[in-house]
């Protein structure tokens, strides 16, 4: 085995460990892939002679590279008050092959992912590579260009606002599925009590339509603003199919082949508390949907 070889040997090892660290950085798995791939490119053209911890020198490059993309977003959006989804992780709803389950393994709830989003790129990196996967501050700190105790206090102030925002989902993937389905027969019979026996009162949907026209992308407060919005997707529901969103169950809408929405839910203490929808169309096209096909 060459030098090359072995190069690209020890990088598939790390390869899925990587992509998480990249998914979580940047809500989409494009993204994320493209992060690795450059992580890949970095490492072959300047070796690994000098590097004792493979492993951790490849999720510093990943994590430097997914900062450079998270500063070159902000600054293309504009808009602070944007909808926006991140891209979803799909599985089929039962029995799950290797690579959905490493594709699970590799997925964090939507509303988490939804509150990343709202961190400054500095703050995002501190709090993924610290809390997420216990990468020391004193690897942190060179990446965000700060003391070690600086890159403490980033991970601490993102830390707070994810615990303040990011509601904690209940854990029996069962009864979520039930509140899922439920949340389904209520939107296909367009039953207003239904809907509001499975939300609850301070709910959150987010839908997200990319570049649609003004008002199909949206943020709805409050059980009976949700409802009202839920019942326009009656027309949707019966192209709707059961799936995994993020690891837990949510929906997949799709009409002639053309997937329409994926629908994320967050389910505590029985009730739903946020439903995040991607509905745009070209960010939809690029995700796999073909493992819930028959």
């Amino acid at each position: 085995m060459n030098d090359h070889e072995w190069l690209a040997e020890r990088f598939e090892e790390n390869r899925r460990h990587l992509r998480a660290v990249a998914y979580r950085m940047l809500g989409s798995l494009s993204e994320a892939d493209d992060a690795v791939q450059e992580a890949w490119l970095r490492l072959s053209r300047s070796g690994a002679d000098d590097v004792e911890n493979l492993g951790g020198w490849l999720t510093t490059v990943v994590g430097r590279v997914c900062l450079d993309q998270l500063r070159m977003r902000k600054a293309r959006r504009e808009d602070s008050l944007e909808v926006h989804v991140p891209e979803p992780l799909v599985s089929r709803p039962d029995a799950l092959d290797p690579e959905q389950e490493a594709l699970l393994a590799d997925s964090v709830g939507l509303a988490l992912l939804v509150v990343l989003e709202t961190l400054t790129p500095v703050e995002r990196l501190a709090f993924v590579l610290h809390d997420m996967f216990a990468v020391p501050f004193d690897e942190v700190a060179p990446l965000v260009d700060r003391t070690p105790a600086a890159a403490r206090q980033l991970a601490s102030r993102a830390r707070r606002r994810v615990q303040g925002a990011a509601p904690a989902p209940d854990t029996d993937l069962a009864r979520q599925r039930e509140v899922v389905d439920a949340f389904l027969a209520a939107s296909r019979g367009g039953d207003f009590e239904g809907l509001l026996a499975v939300l609850d009162p301070d709910v959150v949907l987010r839908a997200d339509a990319g570049g649609t026209p003004e008002g199909l992308s949206k943020l709805v407060r409050g059980a009976r603003a949700v409802v009202e919005q839920a019942l326009t997707f009656s027309r949707f529901a019966p192209f709707a199919r059961p799936a995994l969103v993020n690891g837990t169950p949510g929906l997949v809408t799709a009409q002639g082949g053309q997937p329409l929405s994926v629908l994320g839910f967050t389910i505590a203490h029985g009730k739903i508390v946020e439903i995040n929808i991607l509905a745009d169309l070209a960010r939809l096209s690029r995700l796999d949907l073909s493992i819930l096909d028959d």
